[in-house]
């Protein structure tokens, strides 16, 4: 993070992506990394970003945003499906941490997404504990179908914007720090093949920022 202590929603959204740029154009600058800012965090963390992302190996957050140590505040579950943990995680690093950004990841090729597919058209769900990750990708996967959706990467958007509309409903904390203008709650997607994220929903950043990711 920056030494300003009042990172906005925008200010923080434009460090994130700035990031991914650097990254994407294989020029990362890996800020935040060295001995002196280990040091510096033994005692506390200011983190400018909480990343809820899916699980996937290929989606190291702080890889792709070229981002530190007590940069991002992480959580991950396949899928990036949100039960009472995930959403008290996520108000942790809102309402405790001050973090002014909360951002959705998800990629495409998705194994959360794919065997939700599978388990539709086929009629038969995984065993285990699987099974509750599957139910909960199911509405997505369902709403993109209903709408004419095909192709894998409209699906992985429609269920990121999904995963967003569910944090705003059922977390107070997140609706309200938005509605305050404290914070910023977005929906990224994340292409394997050219390492680029991809805003497809977002709530609390101003028009320019949002110009800004469009033109990006």
């Amino acid at each position: 993070m920056t030494d300003d202590t009042h990172v906005t929603p925008g200010d923080a959204f434009e460090l994130l992506m700035a990031g991914n740029r650097r990254f994407v154009a294989g020029s990362p600058e890996h800020p935040n990394q060295d001995a002196a800012r280990r040091a510096a965090l033994t005692s506390v963390q200011q983190p400018f970003a909480v990343l809820f992302g899916c699980s996937d190996s290929r989606l190291a957050a702080e890889i792709i945003f070229d981002r530190g140590l007590g940069d991002l505040f992480v959580v991950r579950t396949a899928g990036h499906v949100a039960g009472p943990e995930v959403l008290g995680s996520l108000e942790y690093g809102v309402g405790l941490l001050n973090c002014p950004l909360v951002v959705v990841l998800g990629h495409e090729g998705c194994g959360a997404v794919a065997a939700t597919r599978t388990a539709i058209d086929d009629g038969v769900a995984p065993d285990g504990y699987v099974r509750d990750v599957i139910e909960r990708v199911t509405p997505s996967v369902l709403a993109a179908r209903a709408a004419g959706l095909t192709q894998d990467s409209a699906i992985i958007a429609a269920h990121t914007r999904n995963t967003v509309g569910l944090l705003l409903d059922r977390s107070r904390v997140l609706a309200d720090h938005v509605s305050a203008g404290h914070t910023a709650v977005v929906g990224l997607t994340y292409s394997l093949a050219d390492g680029s994220a991809r805003l497809v929903a977002a709530h609390g950043l101003t028009a320019a920022h949002l110009a800004e990711a469009q033109s990006s």
